[in-house]
């Protein structure tokens, strides 16, 4: 091993490594799963770039005397593709463009840092070549834009695996309290269905709200723009030159193309929609957000509780924190396909959230009971 690499920096590049090997592994998948000849081919492309992509690391790791066997994939990764294989790949298509996006943030703030070295040369590459996967994958997806400018996380999947994870949580912690009060276990019951109720109702209209929200700012930012347009169309053209020169055209051939593209107000307002605000329609309708959010958060709640609905005593109070724990310990796993951890310590950190709640509720119910 060469003694003027940091160990934080060839931890990085073992990361990267294992990111793209896992990233091909991926889309060789998906290209099998794929239906569409379209979509089949640009899956099979982008496995062979991410196959090139873990032989660049492979060599940057083996110019410095660390030569190590090619990465398996990653049990994250072999979960995201049981995913496409029970619910069809195009689930993992926002997803898999928002990981691209953090791969450019990711390989341009290691280019900077990088010396005039093979490394630096290799993220300049990397990155470029991620950023035309992300457009890719942003055509497909229906979000055309820079993911690695304004990244974020959504869809029904994240509605469905946050709404449990909250619904679970909060009303297990609820449960906790009110066992460490040492009441009847009617009263547990009651309480946790109780919590059940409310917490599924909270979720569901903050799910509702947020997609309202969304819904009505991208409303107001069409209006604006189509205001402008009419407005001044000559600054809205200089802008639309600009942005052509800024992807790589000749002045000349953008300042033409957007004065043609100008001659169509329509098709005009969609340029600029998804070129210079880069936003795109929300996906869902708010009140399918709020359903969905709310049927999640419900049924992670009702987790805690359900042994108390056929079972009584002790037996029902250990079945409830053996249940839990294993449902915090799944939700947590499924929490990293959006964080990017590996899925046993994502898995392990939502355990140790869950012993905690479970913790500080019964002791809370268990002080509160002997002081009122």
């Amino acid at each position: 091993m060469n003694a003027q690499t940091p160990t934080g920096e060839i931890a990085h590049w073992l990361h990267h490594w294992q990111d793209e090997a896992d990233a091909a592994f991926l889309y060789r998948n998906l290209s099998q799963l794929e239906s569409d000849p379209k979509r089949q081919r640009l899956y099979q492309r982008l496995a062979s770039v991410e196959e090139r992509h873990a032989g660049l690391w492979q060599q940057v790791l083996a110019e410095r005397g660390l030569g190590q066997r090619p990465p398996s994939p990653s049990v994250r990764a072999r979960f995201l593709v049981w995913l496409a294989q029970r619910f069809g790949p195009s689930l993992l298509v926002p997803m898999l463009f928002r990981e691209e996006g953090h791969e450019v943030r990711n390989y341009l703030a290691l280019y900077r840092r990088s010396g005039a070295d093979n490394t630096r040369d290799t993220a300049y590459t990397l990155a470029k070549e991620s950023a035309q996967h992300a457009r890719a994958l942003g055509e497909l997806a229906g979000t055309p834009g820079e993911p690695w400018h304004h990244l974020e996380s959504s869809g029904i999947l994240r509605n469905v695996v946050y709404g449990f994870n909250d619904g679970l949580t909060a009303n297990f912690g609820l449960v906790a309290g009110v066992i460490g009060a040492a009441v009847d276990a009617h009263l547990i019951l009651v309480t946790g269905l109780a919590g059940v109720l409310a917490d599924a109702l909270s979720m569901g209209s903050s799910g509702y709200l947020a997609a309202k929200s969304e819904q009505e700012v991208y409303t107001h930012e069409i209006a604006i723009e189509r205001e402008e347009l009419r407005l001044m169309p000559e600054l809205e053209e200089e802008e639309l030159s600009l942005i052509y020169m800024g992807k790589g055209m000749e002045e000349s051939q953008a300042k033409d193309l957007a004065h043609r593209v100008m001659a169509d107000p329509q098709r005009a307002l969609q340029e600029l929609i998804s070129s210079e605000l880069q936003i795109s329609p929300p996906r869902s309708t708010p009140m399918k957000e709020g359903w969905i959010t709310g049927i999640a958060t419900a049924v992670g709640a009702l987790i805690p509780v359900a042994p108390f609905l056929a079972l009584q005593g002790e037996l029902a109070v250990w079945m409830s924190f053996a249940i839990a724990m294993l449902a915090h310990f799944a939700v947590g796993s499924a929490r990293s396909v959006f964080t990017g951890l590996a899925l046993l310590r994502s898995g392990l950190e939502m355990l140790a959230v869950g012993m905690g709640v479970a913790a500080l509720g019964y002791f809370v119910g268990d002080v509160l009971v002997r002081w009122l």
